[in-house]
C-alpha cells in the first residue's frame, strides 16, 4: 500500500504540473491556483515516499525532505486556497487587493515564492537519499539536488522587489513554463524510483 500511495502521488504531481504549465499559457488563474495546490498535494507524499525507503545512513535526510514538504504545503494551501475564494469571491479594497491579490505581487506572492523556496530545500534533501543504482536514479538525485538551488533566487528575489504587478507578465510566465519542464521529468523519474523499491 506505501508504494501505491507513493507511485499515485508522482503520477497526480506530473498531471498537476501539466495542468499548471497549460493554464498559465492560457492565463486561466483558476486552473494555475487549483492545479498548484494539487502540486503541493501529491508532493508532500512523494517526499514521504523519499523518507520511507530511504536507507538507515541517510533517514535524516528524508525527515528533512519530508518536513519542509509539509511546510511549503502549509504555505502554498493558504496563499491558492486564498485566491480561489477570498480573491476570486469578494470585491476587495485596493489596499487589501494589493496584499492578498496574487496577481499584485504583493503579501501573498511573496509568501508563494517562499513556500517554493522551502519546497526547494525539500527536493535537495530528497536527493541526498537516492542511491543511484540505474541511469535513471542518477538522473534523479542530480535534478532533485540542483533544484534546491531555487532555494536561494525564490528567498531573496521578494527581499528585492523585482516582481511588480505593473511589469511585463510574459516574464514570470517564461520562468514558470521553466520550472514546468524542469519538474515534469522530476515527476517521472520519482515514479521509475519508487516502481523499483521494494518495501
Amino acid at each position: 500500500m506505501n508504494k501505491k500511495i507513493v507511485l499515485y502521488g508522482s503520477a497526480i504531481n506530473f498531471i498537476s504540473v501539466i495542468c499548471f504549465a497549460l493554464s498559465m499559457l492560457f492565463t486561466f488563474h483558476f486552473g494555475s491556483y487549483l492545479s498548484s495546490m494539487f502540486i503541493a498535494f501529491s508532493f508532500v507524499l512523494m517526499m514521504c515516499g523519499y523518507a520511507y525507503f530511504s536507507e538507515k545512513e541517510v533517514k535524516l535526510a528524508g525527515y528533512a525532505a519530508m518536513t519542509f514538504a509539509a511546510i511549503y504545503t502549509v504555505i502554498i494551501l493558504l496563499v491558492y486556497f486564498a485566491q480561489l475564494t477570498t480573491v476570486r469571491l469578494n470585491d476587495l479594497t485596493l489596499e487589501t487587493a494589493v496584499l492578498l491579490d496574487f496577481q499584485q505581487c504583493g503579501l501573498l506572492f511573496n509568501y508563494d515564492l517562499l513556500g517554493y523556496a522551502v519546497m526547494s530545500l525539500a527536493t535537495f534533501f530528497a536527493g541526498l537519499t537516492v542511491k543511484p543504482q540505474t541511469k535513471t536514479d542518477r538522473w534523479l538525485k542530480y535534478l532533485l539536488m540542483l533544484h534546491g538551488v531555487f532555494f536561494i533566487s525564490c528567498l531573496i528575489v521578494p527581499m528585492l522587489g523585482i516582481f511588480k504587478a505593473d511589469g511585463p507578465t510574459w516574464i514570470g510566465i517564461a520562468v514558470l513554463e521553466f520550472w514546468c519542464l524542469y519538474f515534469c521529468p522530476i515527476s517521472v523519474l520519482s515514479f521509475l524510483h519508487f516502481s523499483n523499491c521494494r518495501e
